[in-house]
């Protein structure tokens, strides 16, 4: 349900060096391109799933993983890349309700 390449193993071993290692959160962000998956710090609730991969411990809301599916961290070059599974659900966000606000990303 969880997967994640060394790449971004080694980037949360850079991140953390001589620090502590705090859970680390899945969840789900809206912006331009419409919903995503992201990463923060935070500690685990009731209501989520934990997983331990590379020495790191990961929480995700059970109800948005049931979305999603598994998951699986990556490294780009514009950062980590969360990816589900199955495509998240549409929220009425995305390109069409920022532009007129001055979202850069919009085309």
């Amino acid at each position: 349900m969880f997967s994640m390449t060394d790449t971004a193993r080694q980037e949360l071993d850079a991140y953390f060096e001589g620090k502590e290692k705090n859970p680390i959160r899945i969840y789900m962000a809206s912006g331009c391109g419409g919903p995503r998956l992201a990463l923060a710090l935070d500690e685990p609730g009731e209501d989520d799933t934990v997983f331990e991969e590379g020495g790191f411990s990961f929480c995700i809301n059970k109800e948005l993983l049931s979305l999603v599916g598994s998951v699986a961290l990556d490294v780009t070059p514009m950062g980590f890349s969360v990816q589900p599974e199955f495509p998240l659900p549409e929220s009425g966000g995305g390109c069409g309700s920022c532009c007129s606000s001055g979202c850069s990303g919009c085309h």
